[in-house]
């Protein structure tokens, strides 16, 4: 059976069992219709004194066309938590459509590891993205606005920084002009559009502590420079106010359930290669208070989506995992070591054992930040058991155990050891989490710091222009600030084709933003786009209504 046909095939329980079994009061939940709900604001605020549950941060390896499996893992360990006795619930990020129609797709688990109801969570869901896609554009238009009417504040129209999104790949908009038409339909400018997960407005979305601190956030935004280039913000031109009524609602985190029943958050969605890959801090604070454990996921390989979780998330909201949890698949780590997609059904102990030195460099990076680590292998059909002991005595040189999980055939019966190995870690190893460069150090340092202990560059690279504009934000005050480096997702490089542990590189900064009010610099480096564009055969190409109404292509 395919994913959707087995998502389909699923009994699934009205949202208000699944609220009872966390303790929720029906008179807090918002439902849309009877298997989504909104869980509300006030009551996740009359949670605070509670104690919290203990945090698994499920990340991978460097992805491959293969696969690795993180939302699959992440859903399969908490049915797995949940089959030891364990009250555990899942918080993930919602897909974006951009690649649900474009590249790979739906992205709520896969097999018997689903989050559900999938249709609904791949499409539209319950309509958070259009808001933060309103809420964004509502800024757009205040500022071209403002500008029309006089321009009070004296943005200078040539060094506006805010660009337009829209929750699509389109490659066409990436640089545009905007205002042709004469003098009625304003003044002339380039413009462009990134994705709405690259959307600042996004990233404070899922940062926000609660509705005032949004609102605070949006007005620091920084849409653009006066001619003396001083910073204008959204405060200047009176779109805080207006924008955060457009997000009160989707603010509120979603109740879904996993194919077994077990509750699920789906909340947010930046993307780790472009943002900083985390669903949000609102349905991750409330889950702790609501589970014993609760598995969240960060987005692409440890590099990216694990170090922004930890080096940002974790800076920003005070909270840390207590362990984490690395997937790797045999057949991705045969990728890493050259073999082609063809071959990899056949057993290749040493394309393995070569493979694991993706796996190794994310394991001392882990290490790095002090957190207890459990490696997955998300079991496929070919994998052999001398492929298996091959990952597992590498695992095993480094102190760590890897566990063969089955989650995606069995659900939470084939997690049941991942899930006792996770609660032993837990128990047995201390936290002494620490992170990769402290809040005091110059935003260059910074960079150079991710790059070289992360990503094990030899150096970082820019033209004067950037290194300019870095002086400027550290000038400005905004020294203190994180960086969230956007960078190809398919290697610790800026080169997608250097599979493995790659060294001797050097990450070329291309520009950089400021990101003020989610509170950290964007570091956009190489090829990589914050607008994707769609595949030559991009997945809309077979996504339809069938004559029984029913959605296909989605997976």
């Amino acid at each position: 059976m395919s994913d959707i046909d087995i998502a389909r095939a699923a009994p699934i329980k009205p949202i208000t069992e699944i609220a009872d079994g966390l303790g929720i009061p029906h008179d807090a939940l918002a439902p849309y219709g009877n298997t989504k709900a909104k869980v509300d604001l006030d009551y996740i605020q009359s949670l605070s004194s509670k104690p919290d549950g203990k945090l698994i941060l499920v990340t991978a390896i460097t992805p491959t066309p293969a696969g690795e499996g993180k939302t699959t893992t992440s859903v399969g360990l908490t049915d797995g938590l949940n089959q030891i006795g364990k009250k555990s619930m899942v918080c993930l990020r919602e897909p974006s459509l951009g690649p649900c129609f474009g590249m790979k797709g739906g992205a709520a688990g896969g097999g018997y590891a689903q989050v559900i109801p999938m249709e609904d969570i791949n499409l539209h869901f319950t309509g958070d993205f259009h808001a933060i896609t309103s809420a964004h554009s509502l800024l757009s238009a205040l500022m071209d606005n403002h500008i029309y009417w006089g321009n009070e504040v004296g943005i200078d129209v040539r060094r506006i920084s805010w660009r337009r999104v829209v929750d699509m790949n389109d490659r066409a908009l990436r640089q545009i002009t905007s205002s042709l038409g004469g003098v009625k339909n304003g003044f002339p400018r380039e413009d462009g559009f990134d994705i709405t997960v690259a959307s600042e407005v996004m990233a404070i979305f899922c940062l926000a502590n609660d509705i005032q601190d949004l609102e605070q956030r949006l007005s620091r935004i920084v849409i653009g420079y006066t001619r003396d280039r001083k910073p204008v913000t959204a405060g200047a031109v009176n779109a805080p106010g207006p924008m955060t009524v457009l997000l009160r609602d989707a603010l509120a985190p979603n109740l879904v359930q996993t194919l077994e029943h077990n509750p699920a958050f789906v909340h947010g969605g930046p993307f780790a290669n472009i943002a900083h890959g985390c669903n949000s801090l609102i349905a991750t604070r409330a889950a702790v208070k609501m589970a014993d454990y609760v598995v969240t996921e960060a987005g692409f390989g440890a590099d990216l989506g694990a170090e922004k979780f930890l080096d940002i998330k974790c800076r920003q909201s005070r909270i840390s995992p207590d362990a984490v949890v690395l997937v790797a698949t045999i057949r991705a780590l045969k990728m890493h070591a050259g073999v082609g997609k063809n071959d990899l059904f056949n057993e290749n102990v040493e394309a393995v054992r070569n493979g694991c030195s993706n796996l190794a460099r994310h394991i001392e990076n882990i290490r790095q930040f002090g957190l207890p680590l459990i490696v997955a292998i998300n079991r496929f059909e070919a994998d052999t058991d001398a492929e298996v002991s091959a990952v597992k005595g590498v695992c095993a040189g480094y102190g760590i155990k890897a566990i063969m999980a089955n989650h995606w055939a069995e659900g939470g019966k084939g997690a049941t050891d991942l899930a006792e190995a996770v609660v032993e870690v837990i128990d047995t190893e201390n936290a002494n989490f620490t992170m990769t460069y402290p809040d005091g150090m110059p935003i260059w340092d910074k960079i150079e710091a991710v790059a070289t202990r992360i990503y094990h560059a030899d150096g970082i690279v820019a033209d004067a222009r950037t290194r300019n504009q870095i002086d400027d934000f550290q000038n400005s005050g905004y020294g203190h600030l994180p960086v969230c480096i956007a960078k190809t997702q398919y290697s610790f490089s800026t080169d997608p084709t250097r599979k493995g542990a790659p060294v001797g590189h050097t990450l070329e900064i291309r520009e950089v933003r400021l990101s003020a009010g989610a509170g950290f610099v964007v570091v956009v480096c190489g090829d990589i786009m914050t607008m994707p564009g769609l595949p030559r055969v991009p997945a809309a190409n077979r996504i339809r209504i069938n004559k029984q109404g029913e959605v296909e292509g989605l997976f």
